[in-house]
């Protein structure tokens, strides 16, 4: 049960954030992919919050935070923002949880805060794009708001196992998507990836790492999370038969190897 959502003014536009369980506790920021939402995370937020504080934001352009025309959607900008959100809190210290393109932003986040960001945890999250094999919507996306669900379902597939019934949640969320926002986050992904890879970043950082990948992961190719390793003592977590977006395919099996490793990387509590 969600405990507070906030919307938090930045610089350029309000940051909507949500907040479960107790204030007193570890914090756990989880940030989403693209074409998601704060809402990605639900199945999972009754799973961590019995031990953690778990705190949600939409990105700037995503679910319910704002779309301001002229809006920078620059990998290292949305860290910035997520960095400004936590401060807004009063949350010194968090292990930053970031889902398929949310990890690029957990990335950057703890290359801006290193202050702030005591581990990293990336669920499904491509090394650099020579590890990504999955192709455009096969329909334009600009008629996604008029498909059926059954075709947006098609349209979405690869984001999942092969056989996983999307949920209608996750479909309402691409469909209600931004088009620019949508465009503008895949191209400052490509950038920021392109430019140096995850590991090459998170390497010199000195922070702990959790990457856990679904194998049947058909938008990125599963095998190139063993590239994580050059992230001295950091651990790989593969989970079998699960796609691209195991906090919703599996959300227990999800659950186990992060709140395991958030245990052992407990960052100090602070109260908002």
């Amino acid at each position: 049960m969600t405990v507070s959502t906030h919307a938090h003014a930045v610089d350029d536009g309000e940051i909507h954030v949500y907040q479960d369980g107790p204030r007193d506790a570890p914090a756990l920021l989880l940030i989403h992919g693209t074409a998601a939402s704060a809402r990605t995370w639900e199945p999972m937020v009754p799973l961590l919050t019995e031990s953690h504080h778990v705190i949600r934001i939409d990105l700037l352009g995503c679910g319910r935070s704002a779309k301001p025309d002229g809006a920078s959607y620059a990998v290292p900008d949305q860290a910035r923002r997520a960095g400004a959100a936590l401060d807004r809190l009063g949350v010194k210290h968090a292990i930053v949880v970031g889902h398929s393109s949310g990890g690029t932003v957990a990335t950057a986040l703890t290359e801006q805060r290193p202050d702030l960001v005591t581990a990293v945890v990336l669920i499904n999250t491509g090394p650099d794009m020579a590890a990504f094999i999955g192709q455009d919507a096969a329909i334009d996306p600009t008629q996604w708001p008029d498909f059926t669900d059954e075709q947006l379902r098609h349209a979405v597939s690869s984001g999942f196992a092969p056989g996983y019934e999307i949920p209608q949640p996750f479909l309402d969320q691409v469909r209600d998507m931004d088009l620019h926002v949508f465009a503008a986050t895949s191209q400052a992904v490509r950038a920021y990836l392109d430019e140096q890879s995850l590991p090459q970043r998170l390497a010199p950082l000195g922070k702990p790492l959790l990457v856990i990948f679904g194998e049947e992961d058909r938008r990125w190719r599963s095998s190139s999370a063993t590239e994580y390793h050059a992230v001295p003592g950091a651990t790989v977590t593969m989970l079998p038969g699960l796609g691209h977006s195991p906090n919703l395919e599996d959300p227990s099996r999800t659950a186990v190897p992060l709140l395991a490793f958030a245990t052992n990387n407990a960052p100090s509590t602070t109260s908002p």
